[in-house]
């Protein structure tokens, strides 16, 4: 996918991988890189470091509201998202111990996150032909996290989840790619980033 001129959503823009995407989109030209966050003060800060063609808007992608209202702020702002990055994540340590609170959380930010978001993005991306999901997974959503069963389980769906996406939606010009922290697995090996 070619960058320059693209309206771009980044989840968990503020900080790691995400902060690291939102400003290669910037630096490749991206129209508008959107720094979407729970933290908005520092997602502010990424997006004041891009420059104009940023915006940091708070989202909490673990609630669905949040996330149709980032996706209807942009749409409005923007026009049509080209490249939905849902990128937020959370790890917890323990295994079967690990707290019901923990592992839903982890359900919630992990898996219902990118459900979320391509339930929101999706119509307009159907709707126009054309549209990308890239979900950030982890290397344990193929292997697996020792120490962190709520982490690898969540991983693993989200996975599922994104493969699901690639397989029913790929003839309909929707391109979605999974990637980990060491690198991006093409679903559709025909389609690169």
């Amino acid at each position: 996918m070619q960058i320059a001129g693209k309206v771009i959503v980044v989840t968990g823009g503020a900080n790691g991988i995400g902060r690291a995407l939102c400003l290669r989109f910037a630096t490749e030209g991206a129209r508008a890189v959107i720094v979407a966050d729970i933290k908005i003060d520092t997602a502010a800060q990424i997006a004041a470091q891009i420059g104009p063609s940023a915006v940091a808007i708070e989202t909490n992608v673990a609630q669905e509201v949040s996330v149709l209202k980032l996706v209807n702020q942009v749409s409005q702002t923007y026009g049509a998202i080209d490249l939905f990055c849902s990128n937020a994540g959370v790890g917890v340590r323990g295994g079967v111990d690990s707290s019901d609170e923990n592992w839903q959380r982890s359900w919630e930010v992990n898996v219902m996150a990118h459900v979320f978001a391509a339930r929101a993005a999706l119509p307009g991306m159907l709707a126009r032909g054309e549209g990308y999901l890239l979900q950030t997974i982890s290397a344990a959503g193929l292997l697996t996290q020792l120490g962190s069963a709520p982490y690898a389980v969540t991983k693993h769906a989200a996975l599922a989840f994104a493969e699901w996406l690639a397989i029913t939606h790929g003839d309909q010009g929707i391109k979605v790619s999974a990637r980990s922290e060491e690198h991006t697995s093409e679903l559709q090996s025909h389609h690169d980033l």
